[in-house]
């Protein structure tokens, strides 16, 4: 059986990831699927790593960046097993640049809805 259309009716296969943000200033519980760490911040990236550690062990990764605001991202290892870091860290930066100046600490929400849609021939 050949599953081979006119071109007229070729569809490919789309797969797209919905990202949805909610960015707020840090408050307790610190914990959230992200954190971004301002340069000027009342706690470091070490602080950051050893307050991650403390509060849910080997659950979050520390990414050190080179960035105008921000000294470090602090990222849920689930989360980055849904959309890679190559894909979030630039949202995440962008939109927390928009908005943060660089004395504080961002806890960030990331709701993730993968979108899969495929065709299929009926005939």
């Amino acid at each position: 059986m050949s599953l081979d259309l006119p071109d007229n009716k070729k569809k490919e296969s789309l797969r797209t990831a919905e990202i949805n943000l909610k960015l707020s200033e840090f408050e307790f519980p610190p914990m959230q699927d992200v954190l971004l760490i301002g340069r000027r911040a009342p706690i470091g990236s070490e602080s950051a790593r050893k307050m991650s550690d403390a509060l849910s062990p080997d659950q979050y990764e520390i990414i050190p960046l080179e960035h105008q605001f921000f000294e470090a991202v602090i990222v849920r290892k689930s989360l980055l097993t849904i959309i890679p870091r190559e894909k979030l860290l630039p949202i995440v930066l962008e939109e927390g640049a928009k908005i943060s100046p660089e004395n504080l600490v961002l806890k960030v929400h990331v709701s993730v809805a993968v979108n899969v849609n495929k065709v299929v021939d009926l005939d």
